[in-house]
């Protein structure tokens, strides 16, 4: 069964352009990831340093890799106080 993920990460205010940059550089190694179905980073229009991304993968364990990955596990230390909250990661099946 697919798997729907959406991942909302808050930048703090004067951060808002290290973090846009951080986040952008994991879509093309995402993309290419086995099981990865969609992968797009969207920003809030009417609050700038709101990021979401919104995933689908073929699976569970395409998404428990993905979290795995070099790239993602990298990207914490990065974020560590450039964000106002810890990212807000959930997961969602397709019911109609």
């Amino acid at each position: 069964m697919r798997l729907r993920v959406v991942a909302r990460i808050q930048a703090k205010p004067d951060k808002i352009g290290e973090v846009r940059e951080l986040l952008r550089s994991l879509v093309p190694p995402t993309r290419k990831e086995p099981g990865c179905i969609t992968y797009e980073l969207l920003e809030n229009s009417n609050e700038p340093g709101d990021f979401t991304f919104v995933e689908e993968w073929a699976s569970d364990s395409a998404f428990e890799a993905h979290a795995a990955s070099d790239h993602i596990r990298a990207i914490g230390p990065k974020l560590n106080g450039l964000t106002s909250t810890l990212p807000d990661i959930r997961r969602y099946v397709l019911l109609a």
